[in-house]
Formats: C-alpha cells, sequence, structure tokens
C-alpha cells in the first residue's frame, strides 16, 4: 500500500468513526493507542513505542524501523449522575425529573503511519481526535433551561518528522490541521407557560504544531519532553430557536472565539531488565485559555455568556511492563488527573471533577509484522458539586451533586511494512 492511500484510509476512518466523549481532564481526549492505555499513558513521551509516538513525542519515531501502521479503537462508557438538591426550576413550565444521567457511549478511534526516510530521518502522519466532549441529558429534566445537549468532536491530521542528532539524542516537529464543530442545545422560555428550544452549531478549522525532544540516559533509560501549541478557534453558525410545536422563532448567524489549551508533557522510561519496564509521566495543560464561552450575533452583540474561569492542570502516571517472553507482555498503569473547573464555575455541560485511573493491559506479537494490544481502564471520578444560577436569564438555578465515572475499552493493531 502507498503512503498516500495509507494517508487517505485513515483520514478516512477517524472522520467516519469518530463519536466523543472527554476521558482526561475538561474535554481533552489522551486515547490514543491501546499500548499506552494499558500504562495509563505513563511515559508516553519517552516510551516511543510504536507509531502512536506522533501524538505524545514526534522525536521518537527517530527509534522506529521501516513503515508502520498503527490502528486503534476506545469504545469509552461515562457514567454522569446528576442528583437534585433544591434546585430553583423555572416558573411557569413543568419542573421536570430531579435526578438525570447526561452520560453515554462513545467510540474514538485513531490512526498513525511511520516511515523511514534515512536511518537519521523518519517522516509520519497521525489522524486522530485530541478534544471531545458529549453530555446528554434527557428533555425533560429539571436543569434543561441550563443545558439539554453538549457535543464537540474535533478531527486533528498531525504530519511529523523527527530526526536523530546523535545516537542519544533525537528532535521532532509536527504541523496539526484541526477542524472542530460544535453544537449546545438547551430549552428556552419564550413566554409565560411557553417552553422552547434554542440549537447553537457552529465549526471552522485551524493550524497549530507540536514539538518533542528524546534522550539517553544510559543504554536503559530515556527523557523525553513534548509540547503541542494551543490553536486558535472562531465556530461559524447558527442559533436556532424553536417553539413548542418545532416551529422556527428565531435563526440568526453566531459565532464563539475558543482556543484550545496548550499541553506540555515530561515522561521518563527504563528498562529494568529483560522482563521489567518503568514509566512515569507529568503532563500540564493549559485550561487558563478557557475563561469564558462568548457566543455572539454578526453585528457583536453577545447572545450569552457562560463564565467559565478554568485554571492549568497537572496530570501524573505511573506505569510498567512485564515481558513474559519475545511474543507476550502484560502491562498496567495508574494515574492521577486534576480538574481545571471550580465548584463555583462548574456547569451542567461539563460536571468534571478530579479522576483517579487504574488500567491493565497486554500485548500479543503475532508475528514480526503483527502486533496486538489490548487495555482496559477505570476512571474513579471524584463526586462533584454545582450550583448554577441563572435566574438572570429566566432559567432557574440548578443545584444539586454528580458521581461520575469512565470505562475505557481499547483495542490496537499494529503493522510492520
Amino acid at each position: 500500500m502507498s503512503q498516500q492511500k495509507v494517508l487517505a484510509a485513515l483520514i478516512a476512518m477517524i472522520g467516519a468513526g469518530i463519536s466523543t466523549t472527554a476521558s482526561a481532564s475538561g474535554f481533552a481526549l489522551i486515547e490514543q493507542s491501546a499500548s499506552g492505555s494499558g500504562n495509563a499513558y505513563a511515559g508516553g513521551a519517552a516510551s516511543a513505542e510504536d507509531a502512536s509516538t506522533i501524538f505524545f513525542n514526534p522525536a521518537g519515531m527517530s527509534r522506529l524501523s521501516g513503515k508502520q501502521l498503527t490502528l486503534a479503537g476506545h469504545v469509552l462508557k461515562m457514567k454522569a449522575d446528576f442528583e437534585n438538591r433544591g434546585s430553583t426550576p423555572v416558573p411557569t413550565v413543568p419542573v421536570g425529573s430531579g435526578n438525570a444521567d447526561a452520560g453515554g457511549w462513545a467510540f474514538v478511534p485513531a490512526g498513525h503511519f511511520v516511515a523511514e526516510v534515512t536511518p537519521d530521518l523518519h517522516a509520519g502522519i497521525g489522524v486522530f481526535a485530541p478534544f471531545g466532549l458529549k453530555t446528554e441529558y434527557p428533555d425533560g429534566w429539571i436543569g434543561r433551561f441550563q443545558a439539554l445537549k453538549s457535543s464537540m468532536e474535533t478531527i486533528n491530521i498531525n504530519p511529523s518528522m523527527s530526526y536523530k542528532v546523535s545516537n542519544g539524542f533525537s528532535i521532532g516537529a509536527g504541523l496539526n490541521y484541526q477542524v472542530i464543530k460544535a453544537e449546545l442545545t438547551n430549552a428556552k422560555l419564550l413566554g409565560a407557560g411557553i417552553e422552547g428550544m434554542s440549537k447553537m452549531t457552529g465549526d471552522d478549522a485551524a493550524w497549530g504544531y507540536n514539538l518533542g525532544v528524546l534522550m539517553d540516559l544510559d543504554a536503559n533509560s530515556r527523557i523525553g519532553v513534548s509540547y503541542r501549541s494551543s490553536i486558535d478557534f472562531k465556530l461559524k453558525g447558527n442559533v436556532l430557536v424553536t417553539g413548542p410545536t418545532g416551529a422556527t422563532v428565531a435563526n440568526v448567524p453566531a459565532s464563539a472565539a475558543f482556543k484550545t489549551p496548550d499541553i506540555w508533557s515530561f515522561s521518563y522510561f527504563r528498562s529494568v531488565n529483560e522482563q521489567w519496564d518503568v514509566m512515569a509521566d507529568l503532563t500540564r495543560t493549559s485550561w487558563s485559555s478557557f475563561q469564558e464561552l462568548r457566543i455572539v450575533d454578526s453585528s457583536g452583540a453577545t447572545l450569552s455568556l457562560t463564565n467559565e474561569n478554568w485554571t492549568n492542570s497537572w496530570r501524573a502516571a505511573l506505569g510498567a511492563s512485564y515481558h513474559y517472553n519475545p511474543q507476550w507482555t502484560a502491562r498496567v498503569g495508574v494515574a492521577y488527573d486534576q480538574t481545571p473547573m471550580t465548584d463555583a464555575t462548574r456547569t451542567a455541560r461539563i460536571p468534571d471533577e478530579d479522576r483517579r485511573e487504574i488500567a491493565v493491559g497486554g500485548q500479543y506479537k503475532m508475528d514480526k509484522s503483527s502486533t496486538w494490544d489490548v487495555s482496559y481502564a477505570h476512571l474513579f471520578v471524584n463526586n462533584s458539586t454545582i450550583y448554577q444560577n441563572l435566574t438572570a436569564g429566566n432559567a432557574g438555578v440548578l443545584a444539586g451533586g454528580y458521581s461520575n465515572s469512565v470505562d475505557i475499552f481499547s483495542l490496537q493493531y499494529t503493522h510492520n511494512f
């Protein structure tokens, strides 16, 4: 298969299959490989085990030989159970159900391809989703004026190169063309006793970049540092307001400025002996870039404003792999992921909290060309509280708590050409 055909197949697969649910803090997605998932992505910027290193650290491509393709799929099950604790409903309309679950199932694919141009120069491309969000409440729940459906999907195309400066030091860089699509819906009070629906949709595409270095400390250990830039978007679309029968009440052009966070990762990897590898990772995500969500019309007038006031967050992970023999490998990992939001700024669209992760996985090498990875991870999300006061916007007060968790099942196929 030619490199052009590989690229076309990757883009078609990711674009057709993506359905996203945030699995890291905020609305970040770290699910890019099943091989890394089994170690809770510990050592992601230093392991450089397969072509998925394009996402974690492009300098890691220098450790691969020949041509390699990885195809990964992640099935996520998210639970976001809301318990009502004294919400003040919107007057003149039915109160609605006090409790609701905004979770559900999602599928996140990822594909990466690397080719050895010369012994020192590698080129590759990744197609994946670095951010994603999907929460959806039942139509009649008590907080429907705050949120019903919140969906954000991204597709990122990441051509990259790496260069081996010396036997123990490599550098890498890549460009990122990212497409984003969002949809936000909620109930809207149109008059006394009249309940309608508001739906905002928008999309955009923009460019960013990523950089990385990989350095050997000795024959058995190495460190990696990677950086993924922020990307500025201006989502353009419309706000559609419909009445109780679905008839259009208003349909106006709208836009929203949005900036993804930049991300720094610092990783360590060590081969203890022929059986054991250990790894660690520390990642900083600059969520302070997300201070507000302001939707404006074509004249620049504000249609809606949600203060977010997120703060920068950290994720720490530790992992280990045990090689039973050249064919079989077992993996384990743990991680702690800090939420960027506080109780005061939490919204029903993203009811996030700190999370702890435990992951297990395994690898089977069928032959020199084919490898399978499988993993399972469970995220223990701390219980969270919410007090979202939108009485000024005729949306009432949402007060309560959330009980959240995430289960992730991952499968990956790696082929060496």
